[in-house]
C-alpha cells in the first residue's frame, strides 16, 4: 500500500508538472497563424533584393524597402550613414505609454555576390523556402516587421521606447555600424537580436543563443632576403619556406589557450617566379570566447615563431586585429532565455534549446558591450545553409517565432520578463 501511495503521489506530481504549462495566448497565436502567408511574401520581396555587403545598389534598395515598411507601421525613421564603407543604417522608433526601452536588431546585408539569384533562385520545396540570405538575416527582418504589426493590430503600446535598428554591414564585420549599435544598446533595457536559429532538419530543436564568439584576424609576416632563384639561391633567405614552416608549427597553438580558436586561411608570397621571395604573409581566422583571448594568443604565437626558425636570418612577426568581442548573455540574459522557453512550451509543449555558444560572431556582442541591456540572440527563423549554396528557412518555424518575439515584448513591457 505504501508503495502504491508513493506511485500515486509521483503520478500526481507528474500530472501537475504537465498542467503547469500555460495555455497560449489564443488571439496572438491566431494572429501569428494568419500572418504566415504575409511573412512568406515579405521573404520573397526581401530575397529578390540582392544585398551583398559590397553591393552598393542592392544595399540602398533594401534600406529603402525596410524604411518604407517601418514607416507603414508608424515608426519615425532615420537613415544614418555608416561610418565606414557604404550604405545606411535604418533606424525606426516607436514611442509608447509604458516604461521599458526595447531594441530589435537585424542586418540587411548578405554574403552573396550580385546575380546569385540566377543560379540560386527563390523557391519553395515542401517545408523549405530557399534563397540567398533568406535565413541570415532576411528572416530576422521579416520576424521583426510582422511581430510589430501583430502588436500594433492588438493595440499594444506598453513600452517607453521601441527601436528597430537594421545595419548594412554585419557580414563585413559591422565596421560602420558597431559603435551605433553599442551606444543604442547602452540606452535600452533589453535588446533582442534576430539572427537565425538552426533548422530542425539539422539540430532537431529550435533555440536561442546565450553566447557568440568574438572574431579577430591574425597576420603572420615573414621578412627574408631576395636573390636570383637560379644563379644564387643560397644568398637568399626564402620567406615562403619559413612561412610554411611557421604555419605548420603554429596551427595548434590556440588549443593550449582556453577560449580561442585559430585557422590559417590565406597566404601570399613573392612577385616573380625566378626570385627567392623576401616577403611572405598569412592571415588567419580567430574565434574568441574570452575577453583576453586575442592578446594571449598573439603572445603565444610570437613566442612560438621566435623560438624555432627553419630559415636563418628571417624575422617573423605576429599581428592581431580584434573585430568583434565575444558575447555572453550572463545571468540576466539566461533568465530571459528561460522565460522564452516557457513561452515556447505554450505551443503544444515544444522545447526551446538554450545554445551556450556558437563559433559565429554577431552584433549581439556590440549591443551588450556596455553591460546595461539584457541581450538575447537568435530570435529569427529556423534555417540553414548560411554563407553557402541553397540557404533556406523552415516554413513551420514562422508561426512559433512570431509568437515568441511578440509574447516576449508583451511580457517585457508588463514586467513579467526581465
Amino acid at each position: 500500500m505504501l508503495r502504491h501511495a508513493r506511485l500515486l503521489a509521483l503520478c500526481a506530481a507528474l500530472a501537475a508538472s504537465f498542467t503547469a504549462v500555460a495555455a497560449p495566448d489564443a488571439r496572438l497565436l491566431a494572429a501569428s497563424q494568419k500572418a504566415e502567408p504575409e511573412v512568406i511574401e515579405t521573404l520573397r520581396e526581401l530575397v529578390h533584393i540582392e544585398s551583398g555587403t559590397a553591393n552598393v545598389e542592392g544595399i540602398a534598395k533594401i534600406a529603402e524597402y525596410c524604411e518604407g515598411r517601418l514607416k507603414a507601421l508608424g515608426a519615425k525613421t532615420e537613415r544614418i550613414k555608416a561610418t565606414k564603407g557604404h550604405g545606411s543604417i535604418v533606424k525606426g522608433s516607436f514611442t509608447g505609454t509604458g516604461t521599458q526601452r526595447i531594441m530589435l536588431i537585424a542586418h540587411m546585408d548578405t554574403v552573396y555576390p550580385a546575380n546569385t539569384l540566377a543560379t540560386q533562385p527563390y523557391r519553395r520545396e515542401g517545408n523549405k523556402l530557399y534563397g540567398p540570405g533568406i535565413a541570415d538575416d532576411k528572416g530576422g527582418i521579416a520576424v521583426i516587421l510582422h511581430s510589430i504589426k501583430l502588436l500594433n493590430d492588438a493595440g499594444w503600446k506598453n513600452y517607453a521606447q521601441l527601436t528597430v535598428l537594421l545595419n548594412p554591414d554585419e557580414e563585413g564585420g559591422s565596421g560602420g555600424s558597431s559603435e551605433l549599435i553599442a551606444t543604442l544598446g547602452g540606452e535600452h533595457d533589453v535588446v533582442l537580436s534576430f539572427e537565425p536559429t538552426a533548422a530542425k532538419a539539422v539540430v532537431k530543436t529550435e533555440g536561442v543563443l546565450l553566447g557568440t564568439s568574438g572574431i579577430a584576424f591574425a597576420t603572420m609576416e615573414v621578412q627574408g632576403r631576395s636573390a636570383h632563384a637560379g644563379a644564387a639561391p643560397d644568398q637568399g633567405r626564402n620567406a615562403l619556406v619559413e612561412l610554411s614552416h611557421q604555419i605548420l608549427q603554429t596551427k595548434d597553438v590556440a588549443k593550449g589557450i582556453p577560449g580561442t580558436q585559430l585557422n590559417w586561411t590565406t597566404s601570399t608570397s613573392g612577385t616573380v617566379g625566378n626570385q627567392i621571395p623576401e616577403k611572405a604573409s598569412a592571415h588567419g581566422d580567430v574565434r574568441l570566447q574570452v575577453s583576453d583571448g586575442a592578446e594571449k594568443l598573439r603572445a603565444a604565437l610570437q613566442e612560438k615563431v621566435d623560438s624555432n626558425r627553419l630559415v636563418p636570418d628571417t624575422t617573423t612577426t605576429i599581428k592581431m586585429q580584434v573585430n568583434r568581442p565575444a558575447f555572453n548573455a550572463g545571468d540576466r540574459g539566461r533568465a530571459l532565455a528561460l522565460h522564452a522557453q516557457k513561452i515556447y512550451a505554450e505551443l503544444d509543449g515544444r522545447p526551446l534549446l538554450l545554445v551556450p555558444m556558437t563559433g559565429g560572431g554577431t552584433d549581439a556582442a556590440f549591443a551588450a558591450r556596455s553591460g546595461k541591456a539584457v541581450v538575447l540572440e537568435s530570435l529569427g527563423l529556423a534555417g540553414f545553409g548560411y554563407h553557402a549554396r541553397d540557404e533556406y528557412i523552415e516554413i513551420d518555424s514562422i508561426v512559433p517565432r512570431l509568437y515568441l518575439a511578440s509574447r516576449l515584448m508583451i511580457d517585457l513591457g508588463a514586467g513579467v520578463a526581465k
